[in-house]
C-alpha cells in the first residue's frame, strides 16, 4: 500500500466513524479541537492529520489510533451493530414461529 492509498483509507475511516456517531463535521472538529475546514481536508484526503490529531480522533471515537489505518471492514463491530443484527434475527425468528403457529391453528379449523 502506498502513501496515497493509506491517506485515502485514513480519510474514509475518519468519515465512517463520524457517521457512525452521527456527528456533523462541526461537532467532531470541536471535540478534537481542529477547524471544520481542516477536518474536511482530512475526510477528503487532501491533508494528513498530525500524530496528535490522530490520537485525539481515536480518543473521541473510543478506539486505538491504529484502527484509523485499517480497512473499515476489518474493524471490530460496535455494540450498536451487534445489537441491531441480534434484534433483527430474534424478530425474524419470532415472526417465523408466529406464522407457523397461525398456520397450525388455521389447519385445525
Amino acid at each position: 500500500m502506498n502513501e496515497r492509498e493509506l491517506l485515502k483509507l485514513f480519510s474514509a475511516n475518519v468519515k465512517q466513524y463520524r457517521a457512525f456517531f452521527r456527528w456533523s463535521q462541526s461537532e467532531l472538529a470541536e471535540k478534537v479541537g481542529i477547524s471544520i475546514n481542516f477536518l474536511s481536508d482530512i475526510e477528503t484526503g487532501k491533508k494528513w492529520a498530525s500524530p496528535t490529531t490522530i490520537v485525539k480522533l481515536a480518543e473521541v471515537f473510543r478506539i486505538d489510533a491504529y484502527e484509523l489505518l485499517k480497512p473499515f471492514g476489518l474493524l471490530p463491530d460496535r455494540a450498536d451493530n451487534v445489537i441491531q443484527r441480534y434484534t433483527e434475527a430474534v424478530l425474524a425468528a419470532v415472526n417465523k414461529i408466529r406464522d407457523q403457529y397461525l398456520e397450525k391453528i388455521e389447519s385445525t379449523n
